[in-house]
């Protein structure tokens, strides 16, 4: 099903009849509640228009002016259960109670708008048949996400009590979560230490994160630099808490150095400017931030083994870090 445009204007009527905007889209939108045009709204999906079609920022607590033009955009609705699909799965473990997979660069985690096929969740439905019911039905068996340029280590329950156990291992940080990033360091910073502050969606940007909102919640992450090259560095990061995008957002905005080729958080182009010719080939078409999950260690919930898994840095990363050398 395809998402759904519908456009509204305000007239003299509207002016005399409301006095917000949210009441006004409630109104006319029968099948809309005013919480979900709030959500439309954080999601960027209701947007604003003048007579000259130029760009109108809009408040819900406040009615736009006379003959603005607003635009709800809704989205196609949700699957309420995943599929299962052929994927390959690189698995680096597994037993009767989880599977540990090395997810790779692209991959989305689990399906969300845009992104109903083609997941994790997609394919680890199909390598485990009786999935299912464990957790939320679009996301079964998922307790922590990567994004989806992100690549590295996951783990994903396979029954119901080992999901309620690796989600308290999550929530009160007794889990090792170690990555590696390429950033652009174009300055000279500290070889390690600690990055620290609240995280929250960004005022003006709702796709993006952003460091020391109002309402944010407590971000902490531990850096070092493994090696240093002309213009960049390879950086170890060690979470001690797993906010939504928090390592870049901390290394873009606290450290001043934004991940290679990180589309969101830096200037992926830009940041090939810095470097030789070799290295803007190979990197030029890559449209993810060079930023992986190499390390997780947990207690297994249902064994109480001590688990420690490691996974390679994918090719694009290594064949980047050799270039550097390189140069």
């Amino acid at each position: 099903m395809n998402e759904e445009e519908r456009i509204f204007t305000i007239t003299e009527i509207t002016k005399e009849k409301f006095d917000r905007l949210d009441r006004f889209l409630a109104k006319v939108n029968k099948d809309l509640s005013r919480s979900t045009i709030k959500t439309l709204f954080q999601k960027d999906l209701i947007t604003g228009s003048d007579e000259n079609q130029n760009d109108f920022p809009l408040k819900l607590n406040k009615l736009p002016p006379l003959g603005t033009h607003v635009t709800i955009q809704i989205p196609p609705p949700i699957p309420t259960e995943a599929i299962a699909e052929d994927i390959p799965l690189e698995i680096l473990y597994e037993d009767e109670h989880l599977l540990i997979v090395n997810k790779k660069a692209g991959m989305v985690t689990h399906p969300a708008p845009g992104h109903y096929t083609g997941t994790l969740v997609n394919a680890v439905l199909h390598h485990c048949h009786d999935l299912q019911q464990i957790g939320d039905q679009i996301r079964p068996g998922i307790v922590h996400r990567l994004d989806k340029g992100t690549s590295g280590v996951m783990v994903v329950a396979k029954n119901q009590k080992t999901h309620e156990g690796l989600v308290m291992l999550f929530s009160t940080h007794d889990i090792t979560r170690k990555y590696q990033a390429l950033a652009l360091t174009t300055r000279e910073i500290a070889v390690g230490g600690t990055l620290r502050s609240t995280l929250g969606r960004h005022p003006q940007n709702r796709l993006k994160m952003a460091a020391n909102v109002k309402n944010g919640k407590l971000a902490v992450t531990h850096y070092k630099v493994l090696k240093q090259y002309e213009k960049s560095s390879l950086i170890e990061l060690t979470l001690e808490t797993g906010r939504t995008h928090q390592i870049r957002v901390h290394l873009s905005s606290l450290l001043n150095t934004p991940i290679l080729m990180d589309p969101l958080y830096g200037r992926a182009k830009e940041h090939l400017k810095h470097f030789s010719n070799e290295i803007n080939e190979h990197l030029k078409d890559y449209p993810h931030p060079l930023l992986h999950a190499k390390v997780l260690g947990f207690k297994h919930p249902i064994t109480k083994e001590e688990l420690y898994f490691e996974a390679a840095l994918p090719e694009v990363f290594q064949k980047t870090m050799t270039l550097l050398e390189q140069s």
